[in-house]
């Protein structure tokens, strides 16, 4: 598998931008200089995150987020 992070990338199965196989290495998000771990999806070109909001669920049973702008810079978790 290549290093390189698609510019998109979200943690919802059934969102086009999943990827399971690049979400199990694990991917770390940088956003406005602070470690995130609570992204759902980010945007890197157009400078944006999406963070859950406590551990309130929609009505689908998936976490409530909120789109935050700034810079975003991410990066493979695991060295292989």
């Amino acid at each position: 598998m290549s290093d390189t992070l698609p510019d998109r990338l979200s943690a919802d199965p059934e969102s086009p931008f999943f990827n399971e196989a690049l979400l199990a290495r694990g991917v770390g998000v940088r956003f406005k200089g602070v470690e995130k771990t609570n992204i759902e999806e980010y945007c890197v070109s157009e400078g944006w995150v999406r963070v859950a909001v406590s551990k309130t669920l929609d009505r689908r049973g998936r976490p409530m987020t909120m789109k935050l702008q700034g810079p975003v810079e991410v990066w493979i978790k695991d060295e292989a």
